[in-house]
């Protein structure tokens, strides 16, 4: 079974009693049904799982469930000899944006406290957004993602222990030994080939098999573009159209959205797309990243929403998308491939993990940076910049950033290939893969838990 941080929050959830319902949220495919059923059915005796997408394609059982008295009679229908209280019963209720009005009646449920009660939601950002009758106060949500660095390398046995020594090494700020360096690189670009979709990372320990790999991959590529037409039928062929220019976009310099370029359409701008890009973002099937050019902490006050970059949610499925199953020039350093697009989107996918807000300095007169994120112990912003080349010591905009008085800049952060953690001029130099310790939300002792 692959080791889930998530898995521990979600224990944490039931060990403390809560009085909200828990609500798992992220895009199709990473895991969270998988992860709920097994936490649950550890720590219940009695748990009853409900799948409302096979509930809503057949019988409809749920379909008019409208108070608690109609869910309880319905509940009983299906699983009534595996009902018994909150202490040891637990309801997962699965895909629970099938049916919205479930989201409402959870509040009354929690209230009853008749039995504990889970649920997850693959599109339920799109859901709350339309839905006007949420019980926030009643539900606690809790976004997940595709495997992060760390959870890879422990599903591939390299073992907490060696990631601690790369956790001392970076509060420390000691380069790390050069066969760990090595090893480490190794499996980082094994990571740029597999990614953290569940169903990849499996077949990759089963079988290394990079054809069955990328079947995987592009299987959830086009489930995701059908759910588009699913969910939102008037603009799913925008929806589709921006979702298919995303790898291209992404492997060019700028990579942010060209609007223009979406329907080949003279003077169309952002806000001619706002539902469609609305719709990628809080479907969880890209990572949004918002440009800023006159940063100030916290960055949300400073965020310029018409220029914009969309990270694909997992780097397996653009490295897929742009290499197919040529994965030479992912192992390899090839001077004429440019791999800075799935450098970047393992630097997204790792920082949205932590709960960090994306954006990316953009300034006429600076230049651009790759990645801007709050840091919180400083009150100030953390420029980083992502380098998948052996210039890594050339980055004119990163310099120039840290320079500007009126930022307040403590320091800036290059990621690259190097073995080598140093700081020069205010600027800290740190192997790709040590993103995985980036970030002040969400790291403490992360390298230290346990399966």
């Amino acid at each position: 079974m692959l080791f889930r941080k998530i898995a521990t929050t979600i224990k944490d959830h039931f060990t403390e009693a809560s009085n909200k319902i828990l609500v798992v949220e992220g895009a199709r495919q990473i895991g969270k049904s998988f992860i709920i059923r097994h936490v649950g059915s550890e720590m219940f005796p009695n748990f009853v799982e409900i799948n409302l997408v096979e509930d809503k394609n057949g019988p409809r059982y749920f379909e008019n469930v409208k108070t608690t008295q109609d869910f309880y009679l319905v509940l009983s229908s299906l699983a009534g000899d595996r009902l018994n209280d909150s202490k040891d019963t637990l309801i997962f209720l699965d895909e629970i944006q099938e049916y919205p009005q479930l989201l409402t009646l959870l509040k009354f449920l929690r209230q009853d406290n008749k039995y504990s009660y889970v649920a997850s939601g693959s599109l339920l950002g799109i859901t709350l957004k339309r839905t006007t009758s949420i019980p926030i106060g009643s539900i606690r949500i809790l976004k997940m993602y595709p495997l992060d660095l760390e959870e890879f390398l422990i599903a591939n046995n390299v073992g907490f222990d060696v990631i601690s020594n790369l956790r001392s090494c970076f509060d420390n700020l000691q380069s790390p030994l050069k066969p760990i360096h090595d090893n480490l690189l190794y499996w980082f670009k094994r990571y740029l080939i597999v990614g953290g979709m569940p169903d990849a990372v499996n077949e990759f320990i089963a079988t290394g098999n990079v054809t069955k790999i990328r079947e995987i991959q592009r299987e959830i590529h086009d489930l995701y573009a059908d759910d588009a037409s699913k969910y939102d039928n008037d603009n799913k062929l925008k929806i589709i159209r921006i979702y298919n220019l995303l790898p291209s976009l992404l492997a060019q310099k700028k990579k942010r959205l060209i609007f223009k370029d979406i329907e080949e359409k003279k003077g169309k701008r952002f806000a001619d797309y706002l539902d469609e890009v609305d719709y990628l973002i809080n479907s969880g099937i890209t990572l949004a990243t918002k440009a800023i050019s006159n940063p100030r902490f916290p960055l949300a006050e400073s965020e310029e929403k018409n220029l914009l970059k969309l990270y694909l949610n997992d780097v397996g499925i653009l490295s897929c998308l742009l290499f197919s199953t040529n994965i030479k020039p992912l192992l390899d350093t090839l001077e004429s491939i440019n791999l800075g697009a799935v450098y970047e989107c393992v630097v997204a996918m790792e920082l949205k993990s932590k709960g960090h807000n994306l954006f990316y300095y953009d300034n006429k007169k600076y230049g651009e940076v790759d990645f801007l994120i709050d840091d919180y112990d400083e009150l100030s912003v953390l420029p980083i910049e992502v380098k998948s080349g052996k210039d890594y010591y050339v980055h004119s905009a990163l310099s120039r950033f840290v320079n500007v008085k009126d930022y307040h800049i403590t320091k800036g952060v290059v990621l690259s290939n190097s073995d080598q953690i140093e700081i020069k001029n205010n600027i800290l130099y740190l192997p790709i893969y040590m993103v995985m310790f980036l970030g002040t939300p969400d790291i403490s002792n992360s390298s230290t838990i346990k399966p």
